[in-house]
Formats: C-alpha cells, structure tokens, sequence
C-alpha cells in the first residue's frame, strides 16, 4: 500500500518583541550573495570625508551589519516586501518603472 505525502503542518510561531535587541540604520545594501542554501546581506553606512572644494566629494562605505537568512526565510522577506511596494504604490509614493517603448529604434 502507498500513503500519500503530505507536507508537514509548519509549527505556530508566537513572536516575542525583544526591546533589547538595538536597531540598526543602514543607508544601503552593500552585498548581496546567495549560495544555494543562505542568502548573506551586508548593509552598510556611507561616512563622507571633510569637503575639500573643488574636489570631488569622498567617503567610505562601512560596514553596519551582515544578515544571513535561509531560503524559506528569504521567500518570506520578498514576499512581505512586495506588499510594502505594493502599498506604496497604492498610495502613489512610488511609481512602477515602465520601460522605454522601442517600436521604430534600431537593434
């Protein structure tokens, strides 16, 4: 006799808010590397140098914090994130890129 597969029931989660846990500002995505299995996210923070006119601006880009997340929890994160796109577009804070008609330009 052949039993049917079924996938496991996911376990229910309560979420605990840790207050103790610190925030941390990143002002972009630095890295970003998929392995197969985990999804590795560096967040940096851009530190600019003392102007020296007429010279170009500089800075540096540090590091604020690397994120490692597997690929279940990564599908969950774009997920969630496509909503708060979704959302925003909604409310006219963003609008979606369309692109550029090409019918009559040359290869």
């Amino acid at each position: 006799m052949v039993m049917s597969q079924q996938p496991p029931t996911p376990p229910q989660l309560t979420y605990v808010d840790r207050s103790e846990i610190s925030e941390t500002f990143a002002d972009s995505l630095g890295r970003l590397t998929f392995d197969g299995i985990h999804l590795r996210m560096e967040f940096v923070v851009n530190r600019m140098d003392d102007p020296k006119p007429p010279a170009a601006p500089t800075g540096r880009a540090l590091t604020a914090c690397r994120v490692v997340i597997p690929l279940p929890g990564m599908l969950d994160m774009l997920n969630k994130l496509q909503a708060v796109v979704a959302a925003l577009q909604a409310q006219g804070a963003l609008r979606p890129i369309t692109a550029p008609p090409t019918a009559g330009r040359p290869n």
